[in-house]
């Protein structure tokens, strides 16, 4: 009989400044650890929520904080970026000579699933992992 991974929810709310992405990037990685999530899944999940904070410290630098919730049961892992910008990602073609542009790319390229919710000020994007992967 396989044994259920137990629900683990825990948050990180950090400064939307340029080491966030570091930080969040570190916590996720400890945090799924301890849920006993490792090999891809995690590397995989340290890669995509630095993407994302990168994302809204880039883009909703005079928004206040940035929460990073990761959730893991015994079939997924989620990560969720909240920040308090306006609007909503857009996922983009970037050119090869762009610099910039990717982020979102990725997630949607490495995930199981990702999205964002919220209207108006503040959103929350999100990508879900196979927590078995």
């Amino acid at each position: 009989m396989r044994r259920r991974r137990p629900v683990v929810s825990d948050e990180l709310v950090l400064p939307a400044e340029p080491t966030a992405p570091r930080v969040a990037r570190r916590w996720v990685m400890r945090t799924a650890a301890h849920a006993g999530v490792g090999g891809t899944t995690n590397q995989l999940a340290e890669l995509l929520t630095a993407e994302l904070v990168a994302n809204a410290v880039v883009h909703a630098p005079d928004c206040g904080d940035v929460s990073v919730r990761v959730v893991v049961d015994s079939a997924v892992l989620r990560v969720e970026v909240t920040d308090g910008g306006a609007g909503r990602p857009v996922l983009r073609h970037a050119a090869p000579s762009d610099p910039n542009g990717r982020g979102l790319a990725l997630v949607e390229a490495l995930s199981v699933s990702w999205g964002a919710t919220g209207a108006g000020i503040g959103k929350t994007v999100w990508f879900e992992l196979a927590a078995d992967a």
